[in-house]
């Protein structure tokens, strides 16, 4: 049956799949914060008993790798979070830890832009911070790498430099939650679906980014994410 729209829609958001002319189309992005331990420290929380923390940006959030993006508005303290993201080929409601990795498409390097300065305002206030994370353009991430090119999350060195200098650096083993416990325990609050991402946590080392700044990520095993301040 034809439906008929008051406007036209939007075009779908979408990844590119590397060494393919095919896209990823992205249904929701799921994002789940502190969980690297030196990061949780530089927060002011304690590994040893903080939750996993989740959260959700807008589909449209995401900007393809060399964008120019723009300083967001109403924030002076714009920071960098290096990423390792999942690319979901099928979905589900609880499930169990050994099945997760299943259900993974690809994965990527991403950016989860952040304005802190709102984001800490919030916390102090007891209020809800999604304009600290769900703005536009606050989702870079590079091409897909397929999840049978990449293989299983683990000693994957991840790194970030701004200017040439090397802001943060670690490995994917270093996360407090694995990639399958993220996935499972994600789906006890929702029905994950094709077509989902999720950014698994940034490493020690999130800084400010100023207008002009040249931002290049990198994961072993999938291209690189460069964009630009502007």
């Amino acid at each position: 049956m034809y439906t008929r729209y008051t406007w036209s829609p939007p075009a779908r958001a979408s990844v590119a799949i590397s060494g393919s002319d095919e896209r990823f189309p992205v249904r929701r992005i799921f994002c789940i914060g502190r969980n690297y331990a030196e990061h949780v420290k530089e927060m002011g929380g304690d590994p040893k008993n903080d939750p996993p923390i989740y959260f959700t940006k807008p589909a449209d959030a995401v900007v393809a790798s060399g964008s120019a993006v723009p300083y967001p508005p109403r924030s002076t303290n714009v920071h960098h979070e290096v990423e390792l993201v999942v690319a979901l080929k099928s979905g589900g409601s609880d499930i169990p830890v050994e099945q997760a990795l299943g259900h993974v498409f690809g994965y990527a390097v991403g950016n989860d832009l952040t304005r802190r300065d709102l984001q800490n305002d919030s916390r102090a206030k007891g209020m809800p911070w999604d304009m600290s994370k769900g703005f536009d353009a606050s989702a870079q991430i590079g091409a897909l790498s397929p999840a049978e090119r990449f293989g299983v999350p683990g000693e994957q060195a991840i790194w970030l430099k701004v200017n040439g200098e090397q802001r943060q650096r670690s490995r994917v083993s270093q996360m407090i939650w694995s990639v399958p416990e993220i996935i499972s325990g994600l789906s006890g609050y929702v029905e994950l679906q094709p077509g989902d991402l999720i950014y698994t946590g940034t490493p020690d080392g999130v800084g400010p980014l100023l207008r002009g700044d040249e931002v290049r990520c990198g994961i072993d095993g999938v291209d690189e994410l460069e964009f630009r301040i502007v």
